[in-house]
């Protein structure tokens, strides 16, 4: 599981995003690069990092679950992601 401060420096991150995302739009938009160097640099949609939603982790992460393949794996053998099975032939 990742430190507890690295999960909570990412969601900061999230919500600057999020507030900045209209202005940060309009900024580009009209060419003002300026202005946009005056955003905060965690307002930047490049500085997020996809992490698990259960522990944290950075790595091994599967997109469309939004989970490492730690806790996707552990999950799907405990029947608890539903059209998942393992595979067997």
């Amino acid at each position: 599981m990742a430190k507890k401060s690295i999960v909570a420096r990412q969601a900061k991150r999230e919500a600057l995003v999020e507030h900045f995302a209209e202005k940060r739009a309009a900024l580009k938009a009209e060419g003002n690069y300026a202005a946009l160097d005056k955003l905060p640099k965690n307002a930047s949609p490049v500085r997020l990092k996809n992490r698990c939603q259960l522990t944290g982790r950075p790595k091994g992460y599967m997109r469309f679950f939004g989970l490492s393949r730690v806790m996707f794996r552990d999950m799907a053998l405990n029947g608890k992601i539903p059209g998942v099975k393992k595979a067997s032939w």
